[in-house]
């Protein structure tokens, strides 16, 4: 432990632990340090099913995708709310116990055109790079509070 911070999982951790977890069954590959993991959701029974894919670098943050629906398309010329990137709807997980995309606060925003995920933006990306080295928000969490030594299985909860 450095400074009193428990140690990240490795990339190999966390793919054990997304292979394992029937919450988030998918395909994945894992390749020098590096994690593509593939799978599939739906927010409620009555949903769309979203193709998921979370990437992660050994020692960097998750990022989170979503690649099929095209959600640029589904939300018909409106900007897309909560991403990082609008093309390739790079999901916003900034505030892990905020649950910004957990639930069905996409497909509500679709129909009322007002975001109830809640959420926050980095202020800066000097700011993203600071807590990247303190080992801020180093895991994905959707729908649990997950510390950076956990695993981001029970973040696809």
């Amino acid at each position: 432990m450095r400074g009193g911070q428990p140690r990240s999982l490795t990339a190999a951790q966390q793919y054990l632990n997304l292979r394992s977890n029937p919450i988030c069954a998918g395909t994945g590959t894992l390749r020098a340090g590096r994690l593509v993991w593939r799978y599939r959701a739906s927010p409620t029974p009555l949903s769309r099913e979203y193709a998921v894919r979370i990437g992660y670098h050994q020692g960097g943050i998750p990022q989170v995708f979503v690649d099929d629906p095209d959600l640029t398309i589904i939300a018909a010329g409106r900007r897309l709310p909560h991403v990082y990137e609008q093309k390739t709807s790079r999901l916003c997980l900034y505030l892990p116990r905020a649950h910004e995309w957990a639930n069905c606060y996409f497909e509500e925003w679709l129909i009322s055109d007002e975001w109830k995920g809640g959420g926050e933006h980095p202020c800066n990306a000097t700011d993203s790079r600071r807590d990247r080295r303190l080992g801020r928000n180093s895991v994905v969490d959707t729908a649990t509070a997950v510390n950076p030594s956990t695993d981001i299985k029970g973040a696809l909860a």
